[in-house]
């Protein structure tokens, strides 16, 4: 028996279920006939998933729930582990974005957006370790993405959480050294082809796209069954993620600068939209979908010369413009 073929049999509680990253992984965990536990706020794309994942031969449980409301996350650990008696992985996934320029952003988006991308996540952990180091064992999954390492301009308060996130988990990793079979793994995926921009909060005024490339949502599925079924600390998904978090250590003011620039060249040229708090407070009816439509032709690999080719050229000016200010 794989390590994989392990997974039957297992409790995995997976938030923001619904769709994006958090659906995808939901199939591919039904794949090993698991007890799916799927969280998240829309109830009636939670019951399609349900559906979905028990057509593949996964037993599920709905569990309608708001990651930022920490007794709601107790609530849901309790379902969970209530079920079939245990959780072997829980994954932290449920989140949400809001661009806009800082100061004509409301505070109350920023505020909201930490609350459920970094609360959220700390909201789970906090509920479910209680029940992971009582029966000694268990996985907490936590997909944090490459903004964890790169600042997102005009994204400034889902990048605090980002950032937060990356920190709190290392700091948790620290905490349970003393329990060998409670692992923490932190997922750093490049951008993903996920419904999660249309879901946006957006005070830009602009329509928003993803900035290639962007990846197929089943590639970080794949990667949470697999760091599920042999946990591992630390995981980049696509090699946009690693190069992006090089370049920033390597280069930390010349990448933000960019990506500043970048945003304002796009943002000048977009077409116009209205202003809109997307699902930052509350759920949407629309683009329950694993994938938003912004893929780009051929495999992830295939962008791997291009993306190390710009990485490159802008490290190599990043460099003369330094030794032309010495």
């Amino acid at each position: 028996m794989n390590k994989l073929e392990k997974l039957q049999g297992k409790t995995i509680v997976i938030t923001g279920a619904s769709s994006g990253a958090g659906r995808a992984a939901a199939l591919e965990f039904a794949k090993y006939h698991t007890n799916l536990v799927l969280a998240a706020r829309n109830v009636a794309a939670l019951e399609e998933v349900k559906s979905e994942c028990e057509a593949i031969g996964a037993q599920a449980l709905i569990v309608p729930t708001d990651t930022s409301d920490s007794k709601a996350m107790i609530a849901l650990a309790n379902a969970a582990n209530d079920w079939h008696g245990k959780i072997d992985v829980w994954v932290n996934n449920a989140g949400v974005l809001a661009a806009g320029d800082f100061d004509k952003t409301p505070m109350a988006v920023h505020e909201q957006v930490i609350k459920t991308n970094l609360l959220g996540y700390m909201n789970g952990a906090h509920a479910v370790l209680p029940i992971l180091k009582a029966q000694g064992y268990g996985t907490i999954i936590n997909n944090i993405s490459i903004g964890g390492f790169l600042p997102v301009p005009y994204g400034a308060g889902y990048t605090a959480a980002k950032f937060g996130l990356r920190g709190w988990s290392e700091a948790l990793k620290g905490e349970l050294s003393e329990w060998p079979y409670i692992y923490v793994c932190d997922l750093f995926p490049a951008f993903l082809d996920t419904p999660g921009i249309q879901h946006a909060g957006n005070h830009t005024g602009k329509v928003l796209k993803p900035a290639p490339p962007v990846y197929d949502p089943f590639r970080l599925a794949k990667t949470m069954v697999k760091v599920a079924a042999d946990p591992s600390a630390n995981t980049y998904v696509g090699s946009a993620s690693l190069l992006l978090k090089i370049g920033h250590a390597f280069l930390p003011e010349f990448m933000t600068k960019m990506t500043g620039l970048v945003m304002r060249r796009y943002l000048k040229s977009a077409d116009p939209i209205a202003l809109s708090d997307g699902n930052v407070f509350t759920t949407l009816d629309y683009g329950m979908s694993t994938h938003g439509g912004f893929g780009l032709p051929g495999k992830p690999k295939a962008h791997r010369k291009y993306i190390a080719g710009v990485l490159v050229a802008g490290m190599a000016l990043g460099f003369y413009l330094v030794s032309k200010k010495k």
